[in-house]
């Protein structure tokens, strides 16, 4: 991915941000298409995914940057890139190494919207 045809600076600066200055990035297996997980990127995830060629993500909760993979080993290596025809979403197909949520399942979209139980804690 580093071989991009425009200033990753410029690229960010012309991206439509969400009231945080952040830009949500799916992510879907480049073999199936199925979309693992959503998470945002601030400049620097952004730069640096650029850079490497993998996923790094802006945490709110922790307010901090990391890279997929980091402390897991469920890396995600970026296959493709593309951005939204209003510039304020981007996809990246890419290589999974492992589980893509931190629950481990494959997929962050494991739940069925009917099968749903909101009345458990999710966090215990």
């Amino acid at each position: 991915m580093s071989d991009m045809k425009y200033d990753l600076h410029d690229m960010w600066a012309r991206m439509k941000k969400n009231s945080d200055g952040l830009v949500p990035a799916i992510c879907q297996d480049y073999e199936n298409n199925q979309v693992l997980m959503m998470a945002y990127m601030n400049e620097e995830a952004f730069c640096l995914t650029c850079e490497t060629g993998y996923m790094h993500y802006y945490s709110r909760s922790r307010n901090t940057l990391w890279k997929k993979g980091e402390t897991s080993g469920h890396f995600q290596r970026v296959i493709e890139a593309y951005i939204d025809c209003d510039k304020d979403t981007l996809l990246y197909k890419i290589d999974q190494t492992g589980a893509a949520c931190h629950t481990g399942n494959r997929t962050c979209f494991y739940t069925e919207l009917n099968e749903w139980d909101i009345t458990r804690n999710e966090e215990e």
